[in-house]
């Protein structure tokens, strides 16, 4: 039996969705390599109930995610009070503040799940970041601080110091 052939139609439209959805995430921050970044995010704290968000001081606006949009958007507990959050409310916070964030707690009765948050300035840049990670084996907010400063670094996304001339 002979199967019908496809509709380039169907295809032209599939990858213009396909683009449509590409353009909502952003491309990343300005003069970083969004490959060598995703790579070294991955490799520091990826999982896939992890996300990452950079943007800018002062105004949060946002320019790169690592993740999806739905893993990124999820809501969950604060751990520093009684209320759920997402990503993007601590990313704000920060970007606001610049204070840096290192939270843990668990979000299952039993203990058998719980959630890192880590938020802070990126060192050199006027950029700051926020993760989240939530799942049976997290991270600790500290510990995912640390190994994000790592990736940051070896992703050329922050700056060393400059050192005081004389």
């Amino acid at each position: 039996m002979r199967s019908k052939p496809s509709h380039p139609a169907g295809f032209a439209a599939l990858a213009a969705v396909g683009l449509a959805l590409a353009s909502c995430s952003p491309s990343g921050p300005p003069g970083v390599d969004r490959a060598k970044l995703d790579e070294e995010v991955s490799r520091a704290i990826g999982d896939p109930a992890t996300c990452v968000l950079i943007g800018k001081k002062g105004s949060g606006k946002l320019l790169y995610r690592y993740n999806s949009a739905t893993t990124c958007g999820r809501t969950l507990p604060a751990c520093d009070r009684p209320e759920r959050i997402t990503l993007t409310d601590l990313l704000d916070a920060t970007a606001k503040d610049g204070r840096p964030r290192r939270l843990s707690c668990d979000t299952a009765p039993d203990h058998s799940k719980g959630v890192g948050w880590a938020s802070g300035p990126i060192e050199g840049t006027d950029w700051v970041y926020a993760a989240v990670m939530e799942g049976n084996r997290v991270f600790p907010g500290l510990m995912m601080a640390d190994r994000l400063d790592g990736a940051f670094r070896r992703a050329g996304v922050s700056k060393p110091a400059q050192a005081p001339s004389s």
